[in-house]
């Protein structure tokens, strides 16, 4: 009953340590469960726990989990035997006369100055005695002694321990945390320790696994960047390796990354969560990142499983799931007004990489990618369908997962697949999402490059595409680079007055401009302007744009009066083809309140960009990147504004002392 020796430093746990040091410090006693997912390290923080009490003098007992309760009483009455109970009360208990359950916490409940651990509790409604859930408090795990009972568990749900339990949910090892576990047990495989610990998600069984297998002189791979090179080709050998004792033992099956999860998805799966390991191999499919809870339908489940599958036991699979700690929902920041929460679903590095590597799936993996692949193009279908900004926050979360269905889906659906991702890439232009958007546009430009060739219209309407974003990046130089070959192209295919290439000697001076290089931009948007007017008319959106960046164009050669009244007429234009709260009309706005600004008409400029302001965080939210830039814009305007008034005081000021 003696605690397993800890055999290296205990890193990144310091925190933790310190929860449960002050619970055995304290007066009162109590429980805490340390839980979380297989392979966190729960048993090792534990025994370090133990051995940190024994050296302050308190009774350590350990006790491991064997799945029997009768197991777990027997031992349980030994402990508090060996804290004074009696041996003539343990008699009675025998005999019958008295509860051993209650005989043994009525005794734990008056002696203090003891710790004791119950390991891998992993079937915690199996405990006892009776039938009843452990935070009932009646069974053989209790929070009343004058002790502390230390629970490790892989249940993390604070239904199962109940308030009065104080549950420390074990995450992941911080990047040099991680790194000083590797080191300890490789010290002079190198320098990239912290890449590797990042690469392997912090989780202390898969450093444990590298840096034993670094540490052994004949091992293939010496140093963590070799190690980590490794990966990418040797995952199944490296750490998806099977161990043959593994499937009948536990014990070894716990310290085996290849296993370790193996146990949670068998009792999943004996709790009657039958779609658990299926929903997580799907998840595995994907890439490493959130996915949108919407995404997982029965649906889905259904079509790349073929397994009968309904709304109840996909919710109840996805939680068991997190319940076990294989599959983490990251928080979402507080919705805005008018926006809608997301869920999102993501699970550990090595989870997904174990799955997709080792799990044996009930159909061909291509069924199921087929399968993710259709719904994935009916989420963007849905997104790209919601009105307003409804559908921003999963159009987001989708755009991670969208390059490798292009992939997938090249040659053989080239043109659908890169349609669903220019899809998406309209819906996060419209939200702002530039990041995104940029991933998005780049792998359909290289694709279509690839399949199409560069001087294809469609790889050419891509590229200008992928330059207007890296501008909005603020990424000018690269913009205007890309803009300058995209126009020479353009020219070349298409006659001078076609509308691609009308629209590419535009964008080449809206780069231009946010190289500060105001005059060669004018003159482009001059002849732009011209060209729009003459082939598309006034009135056209392409014309008014063309308008608007000649004007801003004009403000940053100083030029504010003609460019104010170029804003100004665009603006009325818009307002009168769009509407009030179109983005254009918003836009046009900001942008003559702007030239107001320069003419130093600071009050009428800072009431202009209020009013936006506040249309814009109605119309696209608090944190569009729009809004953020009109709030910024109002600042600057009542900046402008109290300078104006500083300088009319010192003169003022100045009028009364000279007349003195």
């Amino acid at each position: 009953m003696n605690p397993p020796a800890v055999q290296a430093p205990v890193r990144g746990r310091e925190a933790e340590l310190e929860r449960i040091g002050a619970l055995v410090r304290g007066p009162g006693g109590g429980m805490v469960v340390v839980c979380g997912a297989g392979g966190l390290g729960k048993t090792t923080l534990a025994a370090e726990a133990a051995a940190q009490a024994r050296a302050q003098g308190q009774v350590v007992v350990w006790i491991r989990w064997r799945d029997d309760p009768e197991r777990l009483g027997q031992d349980l009455a030994q402990a508090a035997h060996i804290l004074g109970l009696p041996e003539a009360r343990l008699e009675e208990a025998r005999t019958g006369r008295v509860s051993l359950v209650d005989a043994v916490w009525e005794h734990l409940a008056t002696v203090t100055g003891w710790l004791i651990v119950v390991d891998n509790v992993d079937t915690p409604t199996r405990v006892g005695p009776g039938s009843g859930p452990p935070a009932a408090y009646r069974g053989w795990l209790r929070p009343h002694g004058g002790g502390v009972l230390l629970v490790t568990s892989r249940d993390t749900t604070g239904q199962t321990w109940g308030t009065d339990a104080d549950l420390i949910h074990l995450q992941p090892l911080a990047d040099d945390a991680g790194a000083a576990v590797l080191l300890d047990a490789a010290p002079h495989a190198g320098t990239a320790a912290e890449a590797l610990a990042a690469r392997l998600g912090g989780l202390p069984l898969g450093l444990n696994a590298a840096g034993t297998y670094l540490s052994v002189p004949t091992s293939r791979h010496r140093t963590f960047a070799a190690y980590q090179h490794a990966l990418e080709t040797e995952f199944a050998d490296l750490l998806g390796a099977e161990h043959p004792a593994a499937a009948t033992d536990p014990a070894v099956a716990r310290s085996v990354v290849r296993h370790t999860w193996d146990l949670s998805l068998d009792q999943l799966h004996s709790d009657g969560y039958t779609l658990a390991r299926p929903v997580l191999q799907l998840l595995a499919l994907l890439e490493p990142a959130p996915v949108p809870r919407t995404l997982i339908t029965p649906e889905l489940v259904a079509d790349a499983t073929g397994l009968p599958t309904t709304a109840a036991t996909v919710d109840a699979a996805l939680a068991g799931l997190h319940q076990y700690g294989l599959l983490h929902t990251p928080e979402t920041n507080q919705a805005e007004p008018g926006s809608t929460v997301v869920g999102r679903l993501q699970l550990h590095p090595l989870v997904r990489e174990v799955t997709a590597h080792t799990l044996n799936r009930p159909e061909p993996t291509a069924t199921w990618l087929a399968a993710i692949d259709e719904h994935l193009a009916r989420a963007v279908d849905a997104v790209a369908g919601m009105p307003g900004r409804t559908g921003w926050p999963t159009a987001r979360l989708l755009a991670t997962h969208l390059p490798a269905h292009l992939d997938r889906n090249t040659p053989h659906n080239f043109t659908t697949a890169r349609d669903t991702l220019d899809s998406l890439a309209d819906v996060l232009d419209a939200a702002g999402a530039t990041s995104e958007e940029l991933l998005l546009l780049r792998h359909v430009t290289d694709a279509e490059s690839r399949v199409l060739g560069s001087e294809h219209p469609d790889t050419l309407a891509s590229r200008n595409n992928l330059a207007n974003a890296l501008n909005n990046l603020g990424q000018h130089q690269q913009a205007a680079d890309l803009h300058q070959q995209v126009l020479a192209d353009t020219e070349h295919i298409y006659a001078p007055d076609h509308p691609d290439t009308l629209s590419s000697r535009n964008n080449l001076a809206n780069a231009l401009n946010g190289l500060g290089q105001y005059q060669q931009a004018a003159d482009l948007f001059r002849r732009a302007l011209a060209d729009h007017e003459r082939v598309h008319g006034p009135d056209h959106p392409h014309t008014l744009t063309s308008r608007s960046e000649l004007a801003n164009a004009l403000n940053g050669l100083g030029q504010y009066q003609q460019a104010a009244d170029l804003h100004l007429q665009t603006l009325a234009d818009h307002e009168r083809i769009h509407g009030p709260d179109h983005p254009d009309t918003l836009n046009s706005r900001n942008n003559h309140a702007s030239s107001l600004n320069g003419l130093g008409q600071y009050q009428q400029a800072a009431d202009l960009h209020l009013r936006n302001l506040a249309d814009r965080e109605r119309v696209l939210g608090p944190d569009h990147p729009d809004t953020l830039n009109s709030r910024n814009n109002h600042a600057h305007a009542r900046a402008g504004l109290a300078r104006a008034g500083r300088r009319w005081w010192w003169w003022q000021r100045g009028r009364r002392s000279g007349g003195t």
